[in-house]
């Protein structure tokens, strides 16, 4: 027997749902897990490395002004994302505020 027999040709499909089936990746793909703390710590994280990258880079070239640049922009992005998740986290707690007072007055009605 060949050692080429004895390998498993893998499937693209079962590699997809192996990954799905990883913890992680399922709650990530539920709704609302945008507003996970995990989520938010690793999405800061990755920032933080990004910006940190980035300056390193700047220090390196002596001051390029594109890094210069790029860490102006990906500062502008941190912050818009930061922004959208407040917003979410408002409109979620509104949302929940009008139902429950939606049901409060329901329950008065009867």
């Amino acid at each position: 027997m060949s050692r080429n027999d004895d390998l498993v040709e893998s499937d693209p499909d079962s590699e997809t749902r192996a990954l799905v089936d990883i913890p992680v990746v399922s709650h990530l793909l539920t709704p609302g897990s945008s507003l996970h703390p995990t989520f938010l710590l690793v999405v800061d994280g990755v920032f933080v490395f990004l910006l940190l990258v980035l300056v390193v880079l700047l220090v390196i070239t002596g001051g390029n002004l594109h890094f210069l640049f790029l860490i102006c922009i990906s500062l502008a992005l941190w912050a818009s994302v930061k922004w959208f998740v407040n917003e979410l986290k408002h409109g979620s707690l509104e949302a929940s505020s009008q139902r429950d007072t939606g049901t409060e007055e329901y329950k008065k009605d009867r």
